[in-house]
C-alpha cells in the first residue's frame, strides 16, 4: 500500500460537478493498494499517518500529528500510485490489486482511519478533481512494503 500525504489548509474531491468530500486543515492522502497487500498494510498505514508528527508546533517545529491539532483527512484512491515508468514511454500498472480488493481495503483504510479523526473521501473508480491548499507545502510518500 502506497500513499503520497499532504499537508492541506483545505481540500476537496468533485465527481460530476457534485463534491464527494471536503476538509479543512489536515492531510489529503492519495491511497495506491497492491495485489498483496492485506489488513496488515493497512493498520499500519493508518497507525503511520494518523501519528506522523508534520505538523508545526507553536515554534514552527514539525512535531505534531494531524490528531494533535484536531485535523481531517480527505481520502483518494489512486491506483496510479503503482505506476511503473522505468520501461517504455506507457507506464504498467500490474502490480495495482484489482478492483475488488482494491475497493475493499480502501474502504478498510477509511474506516479505520475514521476511528481516529473526520475522514471524507473521493469516490472509489471514479474520475475525480482535486482542489487544494498546501500548507507549507508538505508532501510525504509511505509505503507499507518500505520500499522506499
Amino acid at each position: 500500500m502506497r500513499a503520497v500525504i499532504q499537508l492541506v489548509k483545505k481540500a476537496s474531491v468533485t465527481v460530476d460537478n457534485k463534491t464527494t468530500g471536503a476538509i479543512r486543515q489536515g492531510l489529503l492522502v492519495f491511497l495506491g493498494v497492491s495485489g498483496g497487500d492485506t489488513e496488515k498494510d493497512v493498520a499500519y498505514m493508518v497507525n503511520k499517518i494518523v501519528n506522523l508528527r508534520i505538523f508545526p508546533d507553536k515554534e514552527g517545529k514539525m512535531n505534531l500529528s494531524v490528531l494533535d491539532i484536531g485535523g481531517e483527512m480527505l481520502v483518494v484512491s489512486q491506483f496510479t500510485l503503482y505506476g511503473d515508468c522505468r520501461k517504455g514511454r506507457r507506464p504498467s500498472y500490474s502490480r495495482a490489486a484489482p478492483t475488488e480488493p482494491a475497493d475493499a481495503l480502501y474502504r478498510s483504510f477509511v474506516a479505520q482511519a475514521g476511528d481516529y479523526l473526520p475522514v471524507a473521501t473521493g469516490t472509489f473508480q471514479a474520475m475525480m478533481e482535486v482542489e487544494l491548499i498546501n500548507d507549507g507545502p508538505v508532501t510525504l510518500l509511505i509505503d507499507s512494503a518500505q520500499e522506499f
